[in-house]
C-alpha cells in the first residue's frame, strides 16, 4: 500500500497557504490492506475548546519541541490513539487547510497496519472508527456544504458513515487525498447539481 500510494503521490504538488498562523499537523491514516484499504477517523470528545463532538484526522498543535509538522502529526497521533510513531510510514504531505479557528493545517497521508490495536484516549477522543476508501469513491454524499474562505465559496461534501458525518476540514482533507490518489475528479469549486446544497454552516 505504501509503495503504491507513493507512486501515485510522487507527480501531487500539495498547496502551501502563505499564511502568518499557528500550525498543526494531522495524520490521514490509511490500512494497509492492498484490496481493501480503511482510512481511519476519529471523533472528537465533547469536553474539548474546539471542534468538539467532531470528526477528525488525528493531529493536533505544533510543540516547540517538534522537529516537523510530520513529527507534531505522529506525536498527537500517538497521543489520542495509542499508534506508535514507528508504526506510520508516512508517504507525502496533502495541501495545507485553514481552520476556522485560525490554525493552519498539513496533513500527512500515512500507512498504518490494518491489525495494530487502536485505543482512544479519553480525554481527547471519543471514538474511533474506519471507512473502507471504496465508499468515498463512490461519492455518495449526505449533502454539500457552502464554506467561504479568501473570497473564495467551497462546496464541500458530507459524508455519512454509520452514526458519523464526515464534513468541514476533514472532508476538505479527504477530497484532496481522493483527487490526488485516485483522480476522483470531485470539485470543490463547482456547486453540485442536485438540491442537496447547505449554506452558511
Amino acid at each position: 500500500m505504501h509503495n503504491l500510494l507513493k507512486e501515485r503521490l510522487s507527480g501531487y504538488a500539495p498547496r502551501q497557504l502563505a499564511l502568518d498562523y499557528p500550525e498543526a499537523g494531522i495524520l490521514v491514516p490509511i490500512t494497509d490492506n492492498h484490496r481493501h484499504p480503511e482510512m481511519v477517523f476519529t471523533l472528537r470528545s465533547s469536553n474539548l475548546n474546539t471542534h468538539r463532538g467532531q470528526v477528525s484526522f488525528p493531529g493536533g498543535k505544533r510543540d516547540v519541541t517538534d522537529v516537523s509538522l510530520a513529527a507534531t502529526a505522529l506525536r498527537e497521533t500517538h497521543e489520542e490513539i495509542g499508534l506508535p510513531p514507528d508504526q506510520v510510514q508516512i508517504v507525502a504531505p496533502l495541501s495545507q487547510v485553514m481552520s476556522r479557528y485560525g490554525i493552519l493545517v498539513t496533513p500527512y497521508v500515512g500507512v498504518i497496519p490494518g491489525d495494530h490495536p487502536l485505543e482512544a484516549n479519553p480525554e481527547e477522543i471519543e471514538s474511533i472508527f474506519r471507512v473502507p476508501l471504496e465508499f468515498f469513491l463512490e461519492d455518495r454524499r449526505e449533502r454539500t456544504d457552502a464554506l467561504d474562505f479568501l473570497n473564495h465559496t467551497f462546496y464541500v461534501p458530507c459524508y455519512r458513515w454509520e452514526r458519523y458525518q464526515i464534513w468541514g476540514l476533514s472532508a476538505v482533507v479527504l477530497v484532496d487525498f481522493l483527487n490526488a490518489v485516485y483522480d476522483a475528479g470531485i470539485d470543490l469549486l463547482e456547486p453540485p447539481s442536485s438540491n442537496s446544497l447547505r449554506t452558511g454552516v
